[in-house]
């Protein structure tokens, strides 16, 4: 037991610089909130639905974080922060990293039949933090979430989801065989000289292209317009 929990400590001070000791990670709210909830499933496979259910407002109470106690959790699963939601028929795998502020919500069926409703992540799949996963899709492996993003839609393995301003954007699909990076949940882009760039500063340096190139093609037609309707 022991020593599946220092492999658990050591799995988060990997992906977490901040932690000096495996000390400091047992005062993590995300690990208690874990430490919980195996209670609380346990309870929930024995059909001890209130006790389960206790234990989870306990859980909440202290961390901040609201885990369903019929959710299934794999291994080295570490919520960074907190202020995290995961709803009753949420799947996660093995080393699954989520930051502060994410929903792994559910749909609200209108035949009034429970089933699967809530999202699936495979292994290896990071959440940026205020992502909202929203209905019974499937987040693939190695996949990153960014920030802020709203995906009700599967996501490909190994592929990102950016978050810009309330929309997101799918950069195309490419392994990961990197290094953990702590925080980071966006790819590396190439701008047109083939230059690493941030897959932001991209997205706004086309849509400001964009933007201009449409305002030429208006000023263009303008006078034209006037001329047709003056004749």
């Amino acid at each position: 037991m022991f020593t599946r929990l220092r492999s658990y400590l050591d799995s988060i001070g990997a992906r977490d610089p901040a932690p000096r000791s495996r000390k400091e990670i047992l005062l993590y709210p995300g690990v208690w909130a874990l430490f919980f909830h195996r209670i609380a499933h346990w309870l929930f496979e024995a059909r001890l639905y209130f006790l389960a259910r206790f234990v989870n407002h306990f859980s909440r109470f202290l961390t901040a974080i609201d885990v369903h106690p019929g959710a299934k959790i794999g291994k080295n699963f570490f919520i960074d922060h907190g202020f995290t939601v995961i709803g009753e028929t949420a799947e996660i795998g093995d080393n699954v990293t989520i930051y502060q502020c994410v929903t792994l919500g559910g749909t609200n069926p209108t035949n009034g039949e429970g089933g699967k409703r809530h999202p699936t992540l495979l292994d290896n799949v990071i959440i940026g933090s205020g992502a909202q996963i929203i209905g019974p899709i499937t987040v693939g492996e190695r996949a990153r979430v960014g920030a802020n993003a709203v995906v009700t839609e599967d996501v490909p393995e190994g592929a990102t989801m950016v978050g810009f301003k309330a929309r997101s954007t799918l950069v195309p699909a490419e392994e990961w065989m990197k290094e953990f990076i702590p925080y980071g949940t966006m790819p590396d882009c190439e701008d047109a000289d083939g230059n690493r760039v941030d897959c932001i500063e991209k997205l706004e340096g086309e849509m400001a292209a964009l933007k201009a190139e449409i305002a030429e093609i208006k000023a263009a037609a303008a006078p034209q317009k006037r001329s047709g309707t003056s004749d």
